[in-house]
């Protein structure tokens, strides 16, 4: 393991970070194998191709894969580092769920040997990474697992989140500092060596549940302000006020910096990631609670606010702007411009036309309800009532000629230009970006 090419490495969960931190990993000549248990996604890798949207993936993933240092598979097979990249969901009960990580733990078991490092980058409540380390114990008696040995253990295991932008993710990996935490300080200091081949952000280490609260901290942290936003714009919104030059004109001060508005809160970052914190301590954490059910209830607000609009304009069409939980992406995890779609489409039909450029196919909640995909120029053509939900590209390039005589309520703030044709309550959406 003196070099890259003598580096093998599988990282498990081929989604919107496992795949480009393979790729990264394997453009610096390691040897990488990612596992996936959906088929389908293996042959997409393997061919060359991605399933993802993400900034210059395609061309990264096509040329580790035609020099032979990325492959897929379904199978785990015998590496140097094991990464485990796939999901954490919470249920209904907002409690987080750690299944997916410890079924790639015991898959990770069956080929793991002496000398391996095992690093959990998926988000998780504070204790996974030990929990991570404990399963493997029982699992592999025969190893000296750190924590649960005496001595110098056979493997190491770290924790270290990641904390890219997407549509910035191929630089973020790269130039964003990590903080990397090990159940021991040797097993820090292993994944340290491991992330310093590719990383050229400062790497930090620490225990393996403070790393672990910091990931959750981070997004809490931009929850809890997008809140103050969502909640502003709610109050402005009741006295006819334009929130977004409130905020424009707030943040001239040099200690304040609102953050913007929009319809809720989406992403399997910022939406999830304090329910982790609140189900550890539900009894401390009164503020990161409200500020989780502030965002939450925007999209509800929006839904309220957007047939407001419609019912101005009986049976005509309607075009929803966008899916996505985000701008100039095709992630539609726990959306809130998917949920109030949603909403509008079960309620109007085939009345409603949904705009997203970065979607070939509508989800099937959309297409049952009747609602038709379509793009911006056919939808500015037909629809004479526009519901702004992302702050996609392409709709800001929408010039006020073309969307002057449109009933408009623009959830992003994207069209300050807009006419208030329909009142100030109606001038647009306010909930969160």
């Amino acid at each position: 393991m003196d070099s890259d090419s003598e580096l093998t490495v599988a990282v498990l969960g081929l989604g919107y970070i496992g795949l480009p931190t393979a790729a990264v990993i394997a453009r610096t000549g390691a040897m990488v194998l990612g596992i996936d248990v959906h088929e389908s996604v293996v042959q997409t890798v393997n061919a060359g191709k991605v399933h993802i949207e993400e900034v210059d993936l395609d061309g990264l993933v096509s040329g580790v894969i035609a020099r032979g240092t990325l492959r897929a598979s379904t199978q785990i097979e015998p590496s140097d580092v094991f990464l485990i990249a796939v999901p954490t969901p919470f249920g209904d009960d907002h409690a987080p769920n750690i299944g997916y990580v410890l079924q790639a733990a015991t898959t990770v078991a069956t080929v793991l040997k002496a000398g391996d490092t095992v690093i959990l980058e998926s988000t998780s409540p504070v204790g996974t990474t030990e929990k991570v380390a404990e399963l493997l114990s029982q699992l592999r008696p025969d190893l000296k697992v750190p924590g649960h040995c005496a001595g110098t253990a056979d493997i190491a295991i770290a924790y270290c989140p990641e904390r890219v932008l997407p549509g910035r993710i191929l630089v973020e990996l790269i130039d964003n500092d990590r903080v990397i935490g090990g159940v021991t300080p040797r097993c820090a200091r292993k994944a340290l060596q491991f992330y310093r081949r590719f990383v050229r952000g400062a790497c930090v280490t620490t225990s393996a549940r403070a790393a672990e609260m910091t990931k959750l901290t981070e997004n809490a942290f931009r929850d809890v302000n997008i809140a103050f936003a969502n909640e502003l714009s709610i109050v402005a919104d009741g006295m006819g006020i334009d929130v977004w030059e409130v905020i424009r004109l707030a943040n001239r001060h040099p200690r304040v910096n609102i953050l913007s508005p929009g319809p809720g809160v989406g992403g399997h970052c910022i939406a999830v990631d304090p329910w982790f914190l609140v189900a550890a301590d539900r009894e401390h954490t009164p503020l990161i609670r409200t500020a989780r059910e502030v965002n939450d209830g925007k999209v509800g607000f929006t839904v309220e606010r957007a047939e407001a609009l419609i019912a101005q304009l009986p049976n005509a069409p309607v075009a929803c702007l966008g899916l996505a939980f985000k701008a100039n992406i095709d992630d539609f995890r726990e959306s809130p411009a998917l949920h109030v779609a949603e909403a509008i489409a079960a309620r109007h039909g085939s009345r409603v036309r949904i705009v997203e450029p970065y979607a070939a196919t509508l989800p099937p909640s959309l297409a049952q309800s009747g609602a038709v995909l379509t793009d911006i120029d056919t939808a500015l053509e037909t629809c004479p009532i526009m519901i702004v939900l992302v702050d996609h590209d392409v709709f800001k390039s929408v010039p006020l000629e073309e969307r002057a005589e449109k009933l408009v309520y623009d959830a992003r703030g994207i069209w300050p230009d807009q006419p208030q044709r329909q009142g100030p309550s109606l001038l647009r959406a306010v909930g969160a970006a």
